[in-house]
């Protein structure tokens, strides 16, 4: 064949790949005649701690099962009993995503082989949250060795909703599945071929699901870093990472951030926020109010302080300061406390005056803010009193009251508990609660834009909810007796960033703000505020540190490269050490499409939001945060039709006979071959 093509480098060649590509096309078709593809699927996936495991797996070739919607909790005893046809992957919809429920399903002995969650467009009328009742509590300051009566949330439990789903263990995969077609789609099959009715098994074939969600790490973070660390070839397999980022920080006066450890005459106010949270699923962590009320209220605030500290000679220096990390054992808190101890931080302890941090300030009408302190380090403190005083002045004039708990009542979780642990730091935690929580959804995927009330009229344009002042962003609080223009600048920008983390940050404000480098990056949902992996900037992190620069900074006049050379003209040598240069996009003019790009000089630094465990090969500490994440083989879910077993082995049973039949005829053929081939060959001593 070849030959009479004209050789194998010319047209025999183009044969073949034109066969092979018609025979892809055919296979590629059938694969999707077969299979239905889910497009959205957020995985549950495994985290490590020094001393277990959390999350969920598949196996290593993905887990299969037959579709069942569980309608009711009384339904449960057909997958886990009397359902003829095991494994089965259970589709639930959000009013059944329980502790109850998922713990019958974990201990179902092999009859589960996955379970998709149907993720509501509607936050549900009850309260949910998958953390525990007590976040954090074995690596705050309330130990046994500084107060027992306070360890383990003894006097109160913050979180009494939760349910602790997040930190279980399950031996399949849970995904969650937007309530949209595709969805419908798995519906449908399901009625279509699985729905029981009167109790009747149904009739093959039957509708199936495979979701593929194989974790690499397993037992603890002591295991994998270890398996890390085996080398056996010159790229080897990582199999988990430590969780990590980066503090995003900022000074109302320059402060050298080339000189590490202690600055004589130095005293700074640390304005703190947690910029992280989290949720079951992987991809999910609007964290409206466990997140985004607290570090959006900083912001505003350094932005509203802008001017009077540029213009005021201050006696304190107040360093904004937003830790990464911190629903995972304070990672962000504790790594600064421990930079600054080891003269690793642009100041040091001694040089901290107080720490104010903003925690779960998600106001609603006619609302309180809680002033709350450390009843321990308090009680013989001027300066914690002072800080409050000054505090209740600030709040008169404010359409906001402000009140203290009583005063045995224990710190909150918040970061300013690593600090405490190092020293007796006066400080105070502002929060909208007394003592438990307010947040009904607490580091759920239901803590979101629609929980603070981030709403829009109707039939209004993206640009339009930009510019809409939400009336969340009037519970902002700002001072009545500013200049109304001031004013409404100032609910803007609050209605701007909200807009940004719990709508979408591709958006023209935030566009306009961003180096060119990271605008394409922007997203159009809410900002996940997982941590992630120390392995580079969150999307949060990258938000929060242009907006800090914009809200906080001055723009100079430099050109670009300059301004991307940390400097403001060739012959500057000394500034890079006091500020730091963004040339960031700017806003097209009107009538054209190309930007006019500026710069902007601030003192927005960003320091490693990475636990010290890692550093100091720590693996079983108990001082420091030891999360590690999984490393994952592609995600993967579809759906098919399978038939029956006894099917199943007829099918094998007849291919396997095609295949030694074919084995036998070759054999034949080819042993016979010199008998059934050489009637037409001539004989070699032929002449003519």
């Amino acid at each position: 064949l070849f030959t009479s093509l004209g050789g194998p480098g010319k047209f025999g060649t183009q044969f073949l790949q034109c066969f092979f590509f018609l025979a892809g096309v055919r296979c590629n078709s059938v694969e999707k005649k077969i299979y239905v593809h889910l497009n959205y699927k957020i995985p549950c996936v495994r985290l490590l701690n020094a001393t277990h495991q959390i999350g969920c797996q598949s196996s290593l070739s993905g887990n299969v099962g037959v579709l069942h919607v569980l309608e009711s909790e009384e339904n449960l005893d057909w997958v886990l009993r009397s359902g003829p046809n095991p494994p089965y992957m259970v589709i639930l919809e959000y009013r059944l995503f329980t502790r109850s429920i998922m713990m019958k399903l974990k201990n179902g002995s092999g009859r589960v082989a996955g379970v998709a969650v149907v993720a509501p467009n509607t936050n549900p009328a009850a309260g949910f949250s998958p953390h525990n009742t007590c976040p954090n509590e074995n690596t705050g300051v309330y130990t046994e060795k500084y107060d027992p009566t306070m360890a383990h949330c003894n006097v109160t439990v913050w979180n009494p909703l939760g349910n602790g789903l997040s930190y279980e263990e399950f031996d399949f995969p849970i995904f969650s599945l937007k309530d949209d077609n595709e969805t419908q789609v798995i519906r449908q099959c399901y009625y279509d071929h699985n729905h029981v009715v009167n109790g009747s098994a149904p009739q093959y074939p039957l509708c199936a699901m495979q979701l593929y969600s194989h974790m690499s790490a397993v037992t603890d973070t002591a295991t994998c870093m270890r398996r890390n660390d085996i080398n056996f070839s010159l790229n080897p397999d990582m199999v988990c990472d430590p969780l990590g980022d980066f503090n995003v920080w900022a000074s109302t006066r320059p402060i050298n951030n080339t000189a590490k450890g202690h600055k004589n005459g130095e005293s700074v106010v640390i304005a703190a926020a947690r910029l992280d949270s989290r949720s079951f699923f992987f991809d999910i962590a609007p964290g409206a109010e466990s997140g985004v009320s607290g570090f959006v209220t900083l912001l505003a605030a350094a932005h509203a302080l802008r001017n009077v500290t540029q213009e005021a000679h201050l006696n304190r220096t107040i360093l904004y300061t937003f830790f990464q990390g911190e629903t995972f054992d304070y990672i962000g808190s504790s790594r600064m406390v421990y930079d600054m101890e080891k003269n690793q931080f642009a100041v040091d302890l001694d040089n901290v005056h107080s720490v104010l941090e903003i925690g779960q300030v998600g106001l609603r009408p006619n609302s309180t803010l809680w002033f709350h302190s450390d009843p321990v380090s308090r009680r013989n403190n001027s300066v914690n009193e002072e800080l409050i005083k000054k505090l209740r002045a600030a709040a008169t004039g404010l359409n906001v009251s402000v009140e203290e708990p009583g005063f045995s009542q224990p710190l909150p979780p918040s970061s300013f508990q690593r600090f405490l642990r190092a020293r007796p730091i006066p400080g105070v935690v502002i929060e909208d609660h007394k003592s438990a929580f307010t947040n009904r959804f607490y580091e759920s995927m239901y803590d979101n834009g629609e929980y603070l009330n981030i709403s829009y009229p109707p039939n209004m344009t993206p640009e339009e909810q930009l510019e809409h002042i939400t009336d969340t962003a009037r519970v902002s609080k700002v001072s009545k007796a500013g200049p109304p223009l001031s004013t409404f600048y100032f609910f803007l920008s609050v209605t701007q960033m909200l807009y940004s983390f719990l709508v979408q940050s591709n958006n023209s404000w935030i566009q306009q703000l961003m180096t060119s480098d990271y605008a394409n990056h922007l997203t159009d949902r809410p900002a996940n505020l997982y941590v992630g992996v120390a392995v580079q900037q969150s999307e949060p992190t990258y938000l929060v540190q242009h907006l800090l620069a914009n809200l906080t900074g001055s723009t100079v006049n430099a050109t670009q490269d300059n301004c991307k050379n940390q400097r403001m003209d060739p012959d500057d040598k000394d500034s890079k050490h006091l500020y730091y240069y963004f040339w960031v996009q700017g806003a097209a003019p009107p009538n054209s499409t190309e930007r006019q790009g500026f710069c902007v000089r601030s003192t927005v630094r960003l320091s490693k939001a990475l636990s010290p465990a890692f550093d100091l090969h720590q693996y079983t500490s108990t001082d420091y945060s030891t999360w590690t994440e999984s490393r994952w083989k592609p995600i993967t879910g579809r759906i098919f039709l399978v038939a029956s077993h006894d099917l199943e082995m007829l099918t094998l049973g007849v291919g396997i006979g095609i295949l030694l039949t074919s084995l036998l005829l070759t054999y034949f053929f080819s042993s016979k071959a010199e008998i059934l081939f050489s009637s037409g060959r001539e004989p070699a001593t032929a002449t003519y």
